[in-house]
């Protein structure tokens, strides 16, 4: 399961493996903010408080967008942050910046 907290809809979804939090949070309606969905505009960036060891790694993109101590606080990127195929409980916040 994902919890997935946007700006005003907080959801519990099915985890699919292979896609993004933000694929996730689209697919459910739930209001995560994002103009891009490749990484550059950073709109999706989320708090991860539970289940990063569920998620792939930390893409370029990521690490040209965000600050090394953000990946310390469990920050990632909604779009980039990819479900692994043996995923446990999920949780994301959408906190984009503006």
């Amino acid at each position: 399961m994902i919890e997935l907290k946007g700006r005003t809809i907080t959801k519990e979804v099915e985890a699919e493996s292979g896609l993004s939090l933000l694929d996730h949070a689209m697919k459910h309606g739930v209001d995560f903010s994002f103009s891009c969905t490749r990484g550059t505009c950073a709109r999706c960036r989320c708090l991860v408080t539970e289940g990063a060891e569920y998620l792939e790694e930390v893409t370029d993109e990521e690490w040209d967008r965000l600050e090394p101590e953000e990946f310390d606080e469990g920050y990632r990127l909604g779009c980039q942050a990819i479900v692994k195929s043996e995923a446990g409980r999920i949780a994301a916040v959408n906190k984009t910046y503006f």
